[in-house]
């Protein structure tokens, strides 16, 4: 499955409201919980909260990767959000988070699909230029051809 597939435009928010990473990934919650991906969004809330609780899924960079599987999750999906200001996410290298990336996935899915999701991501938001086309994206269109150009 392609990252494309599962990013729809339903799912980006090109300028996120929160103010701090709990905000934010409410914010991310309601789009996912919005398009019907989840089955019960206070389930996969606690469980992101949990592998949060196990080491920051702010990777440095200026990005944020939650993530999980769980049983709260119908539909793998990814959702999309944007806080050029950034937003404090406990990262590695102490930067604030500006992209971030939600990844949830059904407990009962076969394999690991969210860590290659996350490793597919991790890899390309690595290169600078590719984030900053992120954050300068004006409009969905052009963040989805950036994405599947992963």
């Amino acid at each position: 499955m392609k990252l494309s597939d599962l990013l729809t435009d339903d799912l980006m928010v090109l300028q996120l409201k929160g103010n701090n990473r709990e905000e934010v990934m409410d914010e991310l919650l309601d789009r996912l919980d919005e398009t019907g991906a989840l089955s019960d969004r206070d389930q996969f809330r606690r469980d992101l909260y949990a592998r949060e609780e196990h080491g920051s899924t702010g990777i440095g960079f200026g990005i944020a990767i939650p993530h999980g599987k769980s049983a709260g999750v119908d539909q793998p999906r990814v959702a999309f959000g944007r806080k050029p200001s950034g937003v404090d996410w406990n990262s590695i290298d102490g930067e604030p988070a500006r992209l971030v990336f939600m990844i949830a996935v059904p407990e009962e899915q076969a394999g690991d699909e969210h860590l290659r999701i996350l490793q597919l991501l991790s890899r390309k938001l690595i290169d600078e230029t590719f984030r900053q086309a992120l954050l300068e994206a004006d409009n969905r269109d052009k963040i989805k051809t950036l994405i599947e150009s992963m």
